[in-house]
């Protein structure tokens, strides 16, 4: 899928566990539904991802981003330094691996699309800040809107 003149594109060719992740949010869809509800996604039905995925949950007026229901992959939590879970976005350090993780998130919602962000090593850098990663954000249906998005990682 290629979204074109939007922030945070998703390219042609994903890294095989975002690959993954985003085959497995599309075969959730219902009929013609443009997105899948977010009740039916079950992050048991990725185990070899679930260390790499976490739940955010969305509300808007005013919109806000809450790592939600307790689900923030192990290497999530690692790579961040911390445990997220039920902590708002906006009320947390923006650091690796969360660098525009809420203008993602917003993009996500407006768009109603996929979205994706990566983030390349800085020359000569060697720390894990400057570690690149890659983040797939989709959006789920649910109350009448998109109330949660599921976020997939990949690193290297």
């Amino acid at each position: 899928m290629q979204i074109t003149n939007e922030p945070y594109a998703v390219p042609r060719k994903l890294q095989p566990g975002l690959a993954l992740v985003l085959a497995f949010w599309e075969g959730l869809r219902r009929r013609e539904a443009e997105m899948p509800f977010w009740d039916d996604v079950s992050i048991s039905a990725l185990p070899d991802s679930s260390g790499r995925l976490m739940l955010i949950e969305a509300s808007d007026k005013p919109a806000r981003f809450r790592c939600g229901f307790g689900v923030v992959g192990e290497e999530v939590k690692r790579q961040y330094g911390g445990d997220l879970a039920g902590k708002f976005l906006d009320e947390i350090e923006v650091r690796h691996p969360l660098q525009f993780l809420i203008s993602q998130s917003s993009a996500t919602i407006e768009s109603r699309y996929p979205t994706y962000y990566r983030h390349a090593r800085a020359k000569g850098g060697s720390s894990r800040v400057d570690q690149e990663y890659s983040r797939l954000v989709l959006p789920m249906w649910g109350d009448g809107h998109i109330g949660m998005l599921l976020g997939a990682f990949a690193w290297g």
